[in-house]
């Protein structure tokens, strides 16, 4: 088993990753104070087996703090917090790249510190509720819509979120335009009713991602810059549309022009989501030229094909990483994974659930 293409080394843009295994970006809420702190330094340098660790999402801005705990990129103490993770990651010989995630509509002002406010490119208020710390299950509320200048303003701490993430000493970062979050929500007709140049058309609403993703990749390298992508994805009440094969289409081949380093690429169908059309897969691969990471369900045995076959250039797993810290020793080795994980422990606080799972005994 230890042959497999999974354990071989990949080069990412300029960077060696050590086997072919990604760690998906999963939010466990364990920042207090939207700052990172020692429990989520043992917990990443846990996981430093994979090739690439991308990290929970982690916002540009105080407004997209949408949920409690997690962290951000957009303060000093911040910024210094992030550099102990990196440093034990990489001490690991791991790489990582944050998820840099803009919560958009999916918030609440419960979560969001004093002056900061809940924006969307539409005042359309989303399906649902969402946890507050102070005042449990709370709908979410109507979103204030962008208005120009904060629309050049989101741009803008996007740019200063990737610098201060290469400051951190991060790899590189993965911009979130999945999961029905700000940059899917400008994607997605059913969110962005915008009639200005943000909106209407396919090229209209893909503008902002377009632009975001082109701002990053020139302020910090086309090598450390990656999105992740869900297309029917229904995940923050984010519907299918008659266009969504035309936008990713046009998407796909708008980022390959920008030369981003990879697009990742996720299918929620394992979790209950709609799967995402092995057609609309192909489309975005032969648009995009660059690396392409695959995630949603993978075991050793899908993962592998995926790879033989040619389609995926990495493979991302979320979930065993969270109760087997030593995930990909495990799986090289033949070991059993362990089966105990306590859901109830996913976004509490402290180190319960999360860095007290134990690494394989021999």
């Amino acid at each position: 088993m230890s042959k497999s293409k999974l354990f071989s080394p990949y080069k990412l843009g300029n960077i060696e990753l050590k086997n072919h295994i990604v760690m998906a970006p999963m939010t466990r809420s364990r920042a207090i104070g939207n700052v990172p702190n020692d429990l989520m330094v043992t917990y990443y340098s846990q996981r430093a087996g994979a090739g690439l660790i991308v990290t929970e999402g982690t916002s540009p801005s105080p407004n997209g703090l949408g949920y409690p705990r997690i962290p951000g990129m957009f303060s000093k103490q911040q910024v210094e917090a992030w550099k102990l993770v990196t440093k034990a990651v990489h001490e690991k010989g791991g790489k990582i790249f944050v998820q840099l995630m803009h919560t958009g509509r999916i918030g609440h002002k419960n979560n969001l510190p004093e002056g900061a406010k809940v924006l969307a490119p539409s005042a359309v208020k989303p399906e649902g509720q969402m946890w507050t710390d102070t005042e449990g299950m709370q709908d979410y509320p109507v979103p204030e819509a962008f208005t120009k200048e904060e629309i050049v303003n989101t741009k803008k701490e996007y740019v200063d979120a990737a610098l201060n993430a290469v400051e951190a000493g991060f790899d590189g970062v993965e911009l979130h335009g999945a999961n029905g979050y700000l940059l899917e929500q400008f994607l997605s007709p059913f969110s962005n009713q915008r009639t200005d140049e943000y909106g209407g058309s396919i090229e209209n609403r893909c503008r902002f991602v377009i632009e975001t993703a082109a701002d990053v990749a020139k302020a910090i390298g086309k090598d450390k810059t990656a999105i992740r992508l869900s297309p029917y994805g229904a995940f923050n009440d984010m519907p299918a549309y008659p266009e969504t094969e035309k936008t990713y289409d046009y998407l796909a081949a708008e980022l390959n022009k920008i030369g981003l380093v990879y697009v990742h690429l996720v299918d929620h169908s394992s979790m209950g989501a709609p799967e995402v059309p092995m057609k609309i897969k192909r489309i975005i691969r032969n648009n995009f030229k660059n690396t392409l990471i695959l995630s949603g369900g993978y075991n050793f045995e899908s993962a592998q094909k995926e790879l033989t076959d040619g389609f995926a250039d990495l493979v991302a797993f979320g979930k065993p990483f969270l109760n087997n810290p030593d995930f990909v020793e495990r799986l090289e080795n033949g070991w059993k994974l362990s089966e105990t994980l306590d859901a109830n422990t996913f976004y509490t606080a402290d180190a319960k659930g999360y860095t007290d799972y134990p690494a394989y005994i021999q």
